[in-house]
């Protein structure tokens, strides 16, 4: 398999491809990487340094792959995190010239904006240009509830209203769809799951709340999750190993005390992923 993955390269720390690159290696998915910034650290810190990487650099990288002959023999696009409009003018430019190339091909995109607890905290121009350009040409999107809520105008608040956005946002075009973090009423306290919908039905899965933040835990789902469903076109599988990893990477970074992923330190949770966790059918 083969993924082109365009997102953004941080020096220290592991978020955008410093998060997904290697885990989809380990995993034996050859990466293609190409960056939307190249900063020292990520944001979160307050203080960073590097360069955004203006959008024309981005297409000429991605044009140069092009002149190889290889987009012929790439089965997805993987996006995340998008610093200005112009790049998700070059995604989506991306997109198209891939599945020329090789119509089976499928776009997979994490529409980062924010979360329910710090709203969006992206260029005001990107919500919109997520929910009205780039989200209706994706295959597969990963919003948490949230963003879900966003990309819909809906207010997705439990079990039957979150799948009733899904269904929205689903009709916009993409036909599978992972939400990431789903909150409802009536779970316990120290619980949190993820949903993933597809055409041939829906499944949840609940793990223990971990008690921390950890940057880039998002990009490593997106990028997991695409590769899983992509190798085997089951969202219950694809749900199941990649839930499994990410717990087992946040919960082993939560044990090290660190701020940053222990993804080096994780990496056979990505190539044997425990599935300890049961999947259910709630559709």
């Amino acid at each position: 398999m083969k993924i082109l993955s365009i997102q953004s390269a941080v020096a220290y720390g592991h978020v955008g491809n410093s998060a997904a690159v290697f885990p989809l290696q380990r995993i034996g998915v050859e990466v293609l990487p190409v960056y939307t910034v190249n900063f020292s650290n990520h944001t979160g810190y307050g203080a960073w340094r590097g360069p955004l990487i203006a959008p024309d650099d981005v297409r000429a990288v991605i044009t140069g792959i092009e002149e190889r002959g290889v987009l012929g023999q790439i089965d997805a696009v993987l996006s995340g995190y998008q610093g200005s409009e112009g790049i998700g003018d070059v995604i989506v430019d991306a997109v198209a010239r891939v599945k020329a190339a090789n119509p089976d091909a499928v776009y997979a995109c994490d529409p980062v904006m924010g979360n329910a607890k710090s709203g969006c905290f992206v260029a005001p121009a990107i919500p919109d240009l997520l929910r009205d350009r780039v989200v209706p040409v994706a295959d597969i999107i990963t919003p948490n509830q949230f963003e879900l809520g966003y990309l819909t105008g809906t207010e997705p608040a439990d079990l039957e209203s979150t799948l009733a956005s899904v269904d929205a946002a689903r009709a916009m075009g993409p036909r599978t769809v992972l939400v990431t973090s789903v909150e409802r009423p009536d779970q316990p306290d120290d619980t949190i799951e993820m949903l993933a919908v597809d055409d041939a039905g829906a499944w949840i899965v609940q793990t223990p709340r971990l008690p921390m933040k950890a940057n880039g835990s998002g990009d490593v789902t997106a990028a997991l999750f695409t590769a899983h469903y992509v190798a085997s076109g089951s969202a219950a599988s694809a749900l199941s190993k990649t839930v499994s990893s990410v717990y087992d990477l946040l919960d082993r970074t939560l044990q090290s005390g660190d701020r940053e992923l222990q993804l080096v330190e994780s990496q056979d949770s990505y190539a044997n992923p425990r599935e300890q966790f049961a999947v259910t059918q709630v559709r």
